[in-house]
């Protein structure tokens, strides 16, 4: 297969980079979030963007920083990212994207990077711009700054169910304390009081002027099986697409079929699939 050479982009292709970000705006907007707030520049995104293809037809990219993410990334623009990326070290904590681009990338990283701690290959890639049909849950609201002691260990019990490994292992939980903290000054994390404590909650962990991208769903485990979760996403969707972006999107694990009914129910209809590495 032949491939062109991949090289890093600049802040003189921002135009082309955001021209294939929003022709994928959802696999993309984590990073379209970043080159909207930082551009190209590797020391303010503290990250690099790698492209494939020629000056004046970039045809895909790849954000290298703590996640990997192809972005419109072709099988051979795949092998070039991964010819270049097998002469370095590993330094992100995840392979996430379009399933085809990040598998394609793992079969070729795999014998320099591994092994990996799990490999999620069918993340069902959901999106609406409709109100919900579910009625929202009135008692679901946005977090006020002087509530992120009570959202913080909810937010540690979510991220440690979900990814598999606790916050607070790498740095005592203070990096991801910050980030629940912004979150929240941000009107972007919202939740579900019950006597203090959280029963629900969501983060709108990723907006774009195409998207908000929800992450962080939480059901605490006494209240699970009781049907809150329906209503509290259709309140988290409602408030999202009313003041902050047109659509609202979210990934999901496919065996996670509590999870799946309640999007489904909130009018969340399948864009594609993502896949995601972890190590």
């Amino acid at each position: 297969m032949l491939t062109m050479p991949v090289r890093q982009l600049g802040e003189s292709e921002r135009r082309a980079v955001e021209r294939l970000l929003d022709a994928d705006p959802y696999a993309g907007a984590q990073v379209a979030e970043r080159v909207a707030a930082r551009g190209l520049a590797w020391w303010r995104a503290e990250a690099r963007i790698l492209g494939y293809g020629g000056r004046r037809n970039l045809e895909s990219i790849c954000w290298l920083g703590g996640n990997l993410t192809p972005v419109l990334a072709s099988e051979p623009a795949v092998a070039a990212f991964a010819e270049q990326l097998a002469e370095e070290e590993r330094l992100c904590s995840s392979i996430v994207g379009r399933a085809d681009a990040v598998l394609g990338l793992w079969d070729r990283l795999g014998p320099h990077w591994g092994p990996a701690r799990d490999v999620r290959p069918n993340q069902p890639l959901l999106a609406t711009d409709a109100v919900p049909p579910v009625a929202p849950d009135p008692q679901v609201r946005r977090v006020r700054a002087g509530e992120v002691d009570r959202l913080f260990p909810a937010a540690v019990a979510m991220y440690t169910e979900e990814v598999g490994v606790s916050p607070m292992a790498e740095d005592g939980g203070r990096g991801y304390r910050r980030r629940v903290t912004e979150l929240v000054r941000a009107g972007r994390a919202y939740a579900r009081f019950v006597d203090g404590r959280v029963v629900f909650k969501a983060e709108l962990a990723v907006v774009t002027r195409r998207t908000a991208q929800v992450q962080g769903v939480w059901v605490a485990p006494e209240w699970r099986g009781r049907g809150i979760a329906a209503a509290a996403m259709a309140a988290v969707v409602r408030d999202a697409l009313a003041r902050v972006a047109p659509t609202v999107s979210l990934y999901v694990n496919d065996f996670n079929r509590p999870a799946r009914r309640v999007y489904e129910r909130c009018g969340f209809r399948p864009v594609g699939t993502l896949a995601t590495v972890l190590f």
